[in-house]
């Protein structure tokens, strides 16, 4: 990983491991199943078994918004399950609803949600020395109109030490606060990115709202791109990617008025519809630039991308040891929460409403359910081993 003091190890160094993760509110129950799974695995890879953590593995984590709470745990070292217990126990606080009145501008209260991020971050800035991966939180700016993602990346231009402005002095439960504050949901945060200066006093609401609710190819650009200063390698032996969802399904709009739009009452779906169709054009990019080793097929025109030998739909699949040029190793898993996609893992009584919704705290365990079948099914790190090491 990068050094977090300052430094930063050569370009050249080592092979790069991303891990990015969606948003989808209290359905980061399902990211984190995923996850366990492919902790499990790696533990097991690495030979580290229970010392085994996520965040000593992975070079860079970017998450956004339930994504940028599961991120920022695990750059702190955390394990999934330490996240897990932190969601059961924090989802009642998550959606505490507000008053009559104050559903006017949101349906659920901030507090005790800046109360619980607070005890688990405590102190730390974006720029903490004990964080043991580079961390990316993805926010909307509202005041500018304009996504923000902020890195702990120690070579980016706005995280020199000595700005008043520096990104990394910002307290982590207040960037991960802002990146979770989804319109409608929660009201926003206000951030005083330099305390002398009110001009940079800003508004932040969900990152989620941004077509990065899948940071995946974001997170990817962030490691490459020149501009960024991190200049990582790229290749299929050079650079991993795994992309991690909160469940996806299509959903038909059958509350329309008599002029095709949605009624009031459907006001609260609309971050969700946003969420899940910028998913999809980020899966795309990563599988176009990237080598998909596996990802459901994102329609029936261009299937899974996965590469193979003539016809790209129903062609042999390519050899892994075969190097097909692209820039990275892809792997995107996230369930289809669908009725269909449901009774293909056997949860015939789950009802899908109760997974596909942002806030359904009752359904919690519902949720697991589908991240742990989802994962025994599915996740596999056998395509990653050449990115593994074992002690």
């Amino acid at each position: 990983m990068a050094d977090l003091n300052g430094q930063a190890e050569s370009s050249t160094a080592k092979p790069r491991r991303l891990l990015a993760l969606d948003g989808g509110g209290i359905r980061g129950v399902m990211s984190l199943e995923i996850l366990r799974k492919i902790e499990q695995d790696l533990a097991t890879a690495t030979g580290k078994g229970a010392s085994f953590r996520l965040g000593d593995f992975f070079d860079y984590i970017g998450g956004t918004s339930t994504g940028a709470i599961i991120a920022a745990g695990l750059a702190m070292g955390k394990s999934v399950q330490e996240l897990i217990d932190f969601y059961i126990e924090a989802g009642p606080l998550m959606f505490e609803k507000t008053s009559l009145i104050g559903r006017l501008r949101s349906f659920y209260q901030a507090d005790p949600l800046r109360e619980k991020l607070n005890d688990v971050f405590g102190e730390r800035t974006l720029g903490a020395k004990d964080l043991r991966s580079l961390l990316l939180v993805v926010t909307r700016n509202a005041t500018t109109d304009s996504p923000w993602p902020v890195s702990s990346n120690p070579l980016a231009r706005y995280n020199d030490r000595d700005r008043p402005d520096s990104n990394l002095q910002i307290p982590l439960w207040q960037l991960v606060r802002a990146s979770t504050a989804a319109p409608v949901y929660f009201p926003p945060e206000i951030v005083e990115w330099d305390k002398d200066d009110p001009a940079k006093t800003f508004f932040f609401v969900d990152g989620g709202v941004t077509p990065y609710n899948n940071p995946a190819f974001l997170l990817f650009r962030m490691a490459t791109l020149p501009q960024y200063r991190l200049n990582w390698p790229t290749g299929e032996d050079r650079m991993m990617l795994i992309s991690v969802g909160t469940g996806a399904a299509a959903a038909v709009s059958r509350d329309l008025n008599a002029r095709g739009q949605l009624i009031p009452a459907n006001v609260a779906h609309l971050p969700g519809v946003l969420m899940g169709g910028a998913a999809i054009d980020q899966d795309i990019n990563c599988r176009a630039i990237g080598r998909c080793v596996f990802g459901e097929p994102i329609d029936r025109e261009i299937g899974d991308m996965i590469p193979r030998q003539g016809d790209p739909l129903e062609g042999v699949l390519v050899p892994l040891e075969e190097d097909c040029g692209r820039q990275f190793l892809y792997a995107r898993y996230n369930p289809d929460v669908s009725r269909g996609g449901l009774d293909a893992l056997g949860l015939k009584k789950i009802d899908p409403d109760h997974v596909r919704a942002l806030d359904q705290i009752k359904y919690i365990g519902e949720m697991q359910s589908v991240g742990r079948e989802y994962a025994a099914k599915f996740v596999d790190m056998t395509p990653f081993q050449r990115f593994v090491t074992k002690d």
